[in-house]
Formats: C-alpha cells, structure tokens, sequence
C-alpha cells in the first residue's frame, strides 16, 4: 500500500522512511504537494521547534493537501510535532497558529522533578480501544524526545503517558486520524507493530470507502 511521507525539510526522514517499509508500506517520499495528492495513506512527522517546523510546514505549500487528505477521511498518521502542528497553538511559539484540526494547545513541561526534554522511553496507558494501538499491551515502552505536550478536553481513543507531574495525551487514534508524540520509528518492536496497525486500518478504511463509492 502506499504512503505519502510528506517532506517540508523540517524533519531527518531516513529511519521514518525505513520504519514504514519494514511495516509493509510503499513510501512515496512528497517533496512537492501534488506528489502528495491521491495517495492512499499520509504520515506528516514533526521534530524541533513547533515555530520553526510550522513555519517551514506553511512555506512548503503542503497545508492544503494535508487538509484536504484529513478533511476527505483518508488515513493519517503525524508523528512528534507532526500531532502538535494539528493543535490551534503552542507556548513554544504564541504567534504561529497551528492547524487547528483537533481543538487544544501544547504546552511545556514544568521544570522539577523530571529533566525537560523528556529524552528516551516511557509508558503507554491505553485509553479506549485505539485502532493504531491494537494488540500493544498495556504500559509498553516507546521512545519519547520532547519539551512539550499536547492538551485537548475532546476524550479521543489512544494513550496516555505520564512525565514531569503531568499526564499527557500520548497519541490520537479516531477513524483516519491517528498521531503520537512518541516515535515509532525509534520505538522498536512496539512501534513496528504501531505502523503495521496504521497500515492495516489505512487498507480497511479504503477498502470501505471504495464500497461505499460503489454503492
């Protein structure tokens, strides 16, 4: 099946690339929008500072054919600062908008009894029964590297993930739209397994779509 792996040259795409193949997937590698049109599936990673990867997201001209492929119910799957961006805003840059796709902030984690950044790995706790999180067991490990965190009321099916005193929505797994703030890529045996469940919800969601369309 393929995916568009969107590059906006904000992101070292190598190991996503690579994580993705292993999981089954044909990875077309979207430096330009309409490359990224069409395609079945969408990943949209993120890593660095939510200013200058917005920035770059919105100069690169794919805004558009991210929210087309999101609005149209295709399968997606945004990955570190790839689920902040879908946020209105974030403390780390006040003056740049996010997408707004899913309505909340992002926030920094307090200083104290954790270091910031939170670099290296950490649990899961699984919240409803998330498509992307399928079969992972509770209180996995995956691997983390952020200063900030995402925070929206809406109760979305994913995880959650305890760190500096704060208990924070770890990943989103809703129908097409699915992000962690972890990073499979990195998270082993567990995060394969993550991109091996997005690759088999991607293939279910198309296939109902192309009955539905039938019908």
């Amino acid at each position: 099946m393929d995916v568009a792996l969107i590059d906006y040259g904000a992101s070292n795409l190598h190991s996503v690339a690579k994580a993705l193949e292993h999981a089954g997937f044909k990875v077309i590698l979207a430096t330009e929008p309409e490359q990224a049109r069409n395609v079945p599936a969408m990943v949209l990673p993120g890593q660095g500072h939510f200013g200058q990867v917005m920035t770059a997201f919105l100069n690169s001209g794919f805004e558009t054919a991210v929210r087309q492929h999101i609005k149209e119910e295709k399968p997606f799957l945004g990955i570190c600062v790839g689920l902040q961006l879908l946020m209105e805003r974030s403390e780390e840059a006040p003056d740049i908008t996010g997408l707004g796709i899913i309505k909340g902030e992002t926030l920094r984690f307090p200083e104290g009894q954790d270091s910031v950044p939170q670099m290296g790995w950490n649990q899961l706790e699984i919240v409803g029964e998330p498509a992307l999180l399928k079969g992972i067991a509770q209180d996995s490990f995956v691997y983390y590297c952020n200063s900030y965190y995402v925070s929206f009321d809406e109760d979305l099916p994913g995880a959650k993930t305890n760190y500096a005193g704060i208990s924070f929505k770890s990943a989103v797994s809703k129908g097409h739209l699915n992000a962690t703030q972890f990073h499979p890529e990195k998270s082993q045996t567990i995060g394969l397994s993550i991109l091996k469940n997005f690759k088999d919800l991607s293939e279910e969601l198309i296939a109902a779509r192309a009955q539905k369309v039938s019908h």
